[in-house]
């Protein structure tokens, strides 16, 4: 299903997190890297050996000549192995980059926050919160494609390289807050559940509810929820029978919306997994200067 997933760090031609793109989340395109054109030398010329006039004998003693220098210099002769061992690799200390955190808004569920800390959503605690983690899928002749960053996973790689669900943000180029909704639940729902050539997963959006969103001054603004039951068309071992995605748009700059998506295998992530989709849509906030606080992960030891 064309899934892919890079962390922040990543400085290899794609998208990147751009710290909310204008202030509610969003990616915009990174420089393609440049290539060096490849230089193409001519081929050698084979070397034309001259006959010689010279007696064999001398080529002989040439060859007796160098064979003692060689013998004089060691080669050919075997070596002692040296009794000393190469000392073991020093473990690699790796400390990851300070991060703004946020409180939760849920009790009991784990913040996932943006990177400057200008806004935040929350996850269930079975739920793993990746921020610094961009994924989505590729757009190809038959899917449209997503990109969502400040990412949260429910059953990482639970069956290979499946995941249970997943959530993140993005933005829309659409005004209209429930159309918006719309196009990126269509959007996830064909891209995440469909092969890469078809055919589509059939995607089935609701008619829809009023949300609010609360800003930084703790002022709301209006938002729209859009739940879309999905079947897919995948048969593998691994493939979802059913699913749920779940999208909250809100009015974002001119012309586009911003949106946070949660989306599951609905037959396999718990009977509360519908409410849990929305309950993280509802907790999306814009978060006070006062309420960020900055944290250093603990730093990791690989041997």
């Amino acid at each position: 299903m064309g899934l892919f997933s890079r962390r922040r760090e990543d400085t290899t031609a794609g998208y990147e997190d751009n710290a909310a793109l204008r202030g509610f989340g969003g990616y915009e395109p990174a420089d393609a890297p440049r290539s060096e054109p490849q230089r193409i030398r001519p081929a050698a010329k084979k070397p034309k050996w001259r006959r010689s006039s010279r007696a064999p004998w001398v080529g002989l003693a040439l060859i007796a000549l160098i064979a003692g220098v060689l013998n004089a210099l060691g080669v050919g002769k075997p070596h002692r192995a040296s009794s000393s061992t190469t000392p073991p690799l020093s473990p690699v200390v790796v400390t990851p980059s300070p991060r703004v955190a946020a409180p939760a808004a849920v009790a009991g569920w784990q913040p996932v926050v943006g990177n400057d800390g200008s806004y935040a959503y929350d996850v269930p605690p079975n739920w793993e919160p990746a921020p610094g983690t961009l994924h989505g899928w590729g757009k190809t002749g038959a899917i449209p494609g997503i990109t969502l960053i400040t990412s949260a996973f429910l059953g990482r790689h639970f069956c290979g390289d499946s995941d249970l669900g997943g959530a993140g943000v993005t933005t829309e180029p659409v005004a209209d807050l429930d159309a918006a909704a719309r196009k990126a639940a269509t959007d996830v729902g064909v891209s995440a559940f469909s092969p890469d050539n078809g055919p589509l997963a059939q995607v089935t959006p609701d008619a829809g509810t009023d949300a609010q969103l609360t800003k930084a001054d703790g002022t709301k603004a209006p938002a729209r929820i859009v739940v879309a039951e999905v079947v897919p068309t995948k048969t593998d071992g691994c493939a979802a029978k059913h699913a749920l995605v779940a999208v909250m748009a809100f009015a974002g700059d001119p012309g586009a919306s911003g949106v946070v998506v949660a989306y599951a295998d609905s037959d396999r992530s718990g009977p509360s997994v519908r409410e849990d989709l929305v309950r993280i849509l509802r907790s999306y906030r814009f978060v006070p200067a006062g309420d960020r606080s900055t944290t250093t992960p603990p730093p990791t030891t690989y041997r």
